[in-house]
């Protein structure tokens, strides 16, 4: 069974800064979920990782670049960091967003030290705002001195991926998490700026994960621990640019789909009791939940699937594979000992896949 958007690109215009949070609508054709342009607006500010994607109603993964910051092009011949970080590995809902950041190392003690970066989870929301906004304004100093790039992976994209059954199989959250790591990375490269240093927030082993890259990138030094986002700054600001991506994205959906317009979501993990509220309250018989904000893959999702009397689904992929019929919630059980997907791991919120 396929799942076909409810949004088609000319149904959607294309969403571009700065977006209007909805006050007074003009008399105009629109969806049924989405919400109508409109005439007397009050302008909210969205980075362009949340504004700039093509059509961000079909929920397709996408990533983001910045300009090269101007002292990174002014003094070629200094040595620039890069750090990365995520922001939202564990929720049932919404994406998980893959942050870097990057620029001269002369000038990285500065982002604690002046301007106060850390991880983002012990910034307030207004502060990560605040600083994100200064890396955005042409004329300050983080703006040039700081590039950054995110990738958001969207809860459609995750949840497929884990559960494909052609091919090599699932797709893991640490292989997403990995791939998306790279890529970012070989866009910055492909830029020809000149990283000296890489460090990243480990998903997984450190000791592996570090290897990996350092055969991938060689001669860049490459360091790969648990904690980074605290350790650098650099990693620090990458950490700021993704979670304020990721409560961004959130919040557009939040204010645009009728489907969550209004509702309080929560935190998206599964032991907040406002997401659990909203997660259980709003299971349709037939579809769940909306197809590209929610984790069908988490083991949350099909818990609450079968509390809430949905229909069981069988898919053809299934069939084809084993041989037989199958219930879809077989897919996620964790009596399938050949599965890399485990219920005990997505429904809880541990960070690490292993």
């Amino acid at each position: 069974m396929s799942v076909v958007p409810i949004h088609s690109s000319q149904d959607i215009p294309s969403l571009k800064r700065p977006v209007d949070v909805v006050e007074e609508t003009q008399d105009v054709e629109s969806t049924p979920e989405v919400e109508p342009p409109t005439k007397k607006a009050k302008m909210e500010w969205l980075p362009p990782s949340v504004t700039e994607m093509e059509n961000p109603f079909i929920f397709k993964t996408s990533t983001y670049h910045s300009e090269i910051p101007q002292e990174v092009l002014l003094n070629k011949s200094e040595p620039i960091v890069l750090g990365v970080d995520e922001a939202g590995r564990g929720p049932v809902l919404g994406p998980m967003v893959y942050g870097i950041a990057y620029g001269l190392e002369s000038f990285s003690a500065k982002l604690q030290k002046e301007y106060g970066f850390a991880d983002s989870k012990v910034l307030t929301e207004p502060k990560r705002e605040e600083l994100f906004k200064q890396i955005e304004e042409p004329t300050h100093e983080l703006h040039k001195h700081i590039g950054w790039a995110t990738t958001t992976i969207t809860a459609r994209d995750i949840s497929s991926g884990m559960l494909q059954s052609a091919g090599k199989g699932a797709y893991n959250l640490n292989e997403q998490a990995h791939d998306t790591t790279i890529n970012l990375i070989k866009g910055v490269l492909a830029k020809n700026v000149q990283v000296a240093k890489i460090f990243v927030d480990t998903v997984g082993p450190p000791a592996s994960y570090q290897a990996k890259l350092s055969k991938i990138f060689p001669g860049i030094e490459v360091t790969v621990t648990k904690k980074a986002d605290s350790l650098f700054p650099i990693v620090s600001a990458a950490s700021v640019v993704a979670k304020v991506t990721r409560d961004k994205n959130i919040h557009f959906y939040n204010t645009t789909l009728e489907t969550f317009k209004g509702k309080v979501l929560g935190s998206g993990y599964p032991a907040d009791p406002n997401t659990k509220k909203w997660f259980n309250g709003n299971v349709d018989p037939v579809f769940g939940w909306h197809f590209g904000f929610i984790r069908f893959s988490w083991g949350t999702a099909k818990d609450s699937l079968e509390k809430n009397g949905a229909v069981p689904v069988v898919y053809e992929d299934s069939v084809k594979k084993t041989g037989g019929y199958k219930d879809v919630f077989a897919m996620i059980s964790n009596k399938n000992k050949d599965s890399k997907i485990r219920k005990d791991y997505f429904a809880s919120d541990k960070v690490d896949l292993l």
